[in-house]
């Protein structure tokens, strides 16, 4: 190659990788205003979710998963974190058709048939995976039952967007209360951030009848420390000795609760429903902050 020709080759190389810079930073211009501010802040939600059989099942738990569906503002899209999909690192859905996973067994033909057919949207998880460190875009997980199964109950005919984002294994409270604060812009931009667990959880311990009584302190110790603000108490929930290691065996429904704990504004009042326990070992207690 003579120096005209290489000079040449160098020139058309740089101009073709300006062009190429240029067509992605007008990408993400674009995917920036996916999900522009609308003026609102929306609330967010922590479910205690319990037996998938309630997306069937007529009670009190999933009557009342209907009215908060009526009385909540509608979002452009609900964001899910749920307790049954744990990675090795962080990730969110990007497909644009979420299966509806049923993660579960021994459950009447009923329920392993219904689908939730809501849609992902794409664009929006790319903008929020460019915004938390370190995640990446998952394209096979869809829909969990810790997300659909409450979601058919409050937006039962599956129109809103819906994206999961992943609890990440061997990061503990501290740290997933954290990644909620990463997500904080999201309540203005006309996202429903739910987090869906149990504050309860021992399925070894499952009866008929009342609440181990366990249960019911590690409960009231949870909702008290909601009601004083005690962040602390409930990223250090250990601390509360027998009741939380009997009531929190393994920690991946506890963990959902943090990100929504981390979303918290000091202006947001604390509104309880679901308040009880099933089962013996099982807190339905459910809340908003908004």
């Amino acid at each position: 190659m003579n120096h005209l020709n290489r000079r040449n080759f160098l020139m058309n190389s740089t101009q073709a990788l300006t062009a190429a810079a240029l067509a992605g930073c007008k990408d993400l211009n674009q995917v920036a205003q996916v999900l522009p501010e609308d003026g609102r802040v929306m609330p967010v939600v922590f479910l205690g979710h319990g037996s998938p059989m309630l997306a069937i099942e007529q009670s009190p738990y999933s009557q009342a998963w209907e009215t908060l569906g009526h009385s909540l503002p509608t979002p452009k899209m609900v964001l899910c974190i749920s307790a049954h999909w744990q990675t090795p690192s962080l990730q969110i859905t990007a497909m644009a058709e979420p299966r509806t996973i049923h993660d579960f067994g021994g459950f009447p033909r009923q329920l392993q048939e219904k689908l939730y057919p809501a849609p992902g949207w794409p664009a929006a998880a790319e903008e929020i995976r460019a915004g938390l460190s370190s995640a990446s875009a998952d394209l096979s997980w869809g829909l969990d039952h810790g997300c659909w199964c409450v979601l058919s109950r409050i937006y039962p005919e599956a129109k809103i967007p819906v994206l999961q984002l992943s609890l990440v294994d061997g990061k503990n409270a501290r740290w997933h209360f954290e990644l909620g604060k990463q997500l904080m812009s999201l309540r203005r931009r006309g996202v429903l951030i739910v987090g869906s667990g149990n504050i309860v959880h021992n399925l070894r311990t499952l009866k008929q009848g009342p609440a181990y009584d366990w249960a019911e302190e590690f409960d009231t110790q949870v909702r008290s420390s909601l009601v004083n603000r005690d962040d602390e108490a409930l990223i250090e929930y250990q601390r509360f000795g027998k009741a939380a290691s009997l009531s929190v065996p393994t920690d991946e429904h506890y963990l959902p609760m943090m990100p929504i704990l981390g979303l918290r504004r000091a202006e947001d009042k604390l509104g309880f429903f679901n308040e009880g326990l099933s089962s013996g070992s099982i807190s339905m207690r459910s809340f908003t902050l908004g």
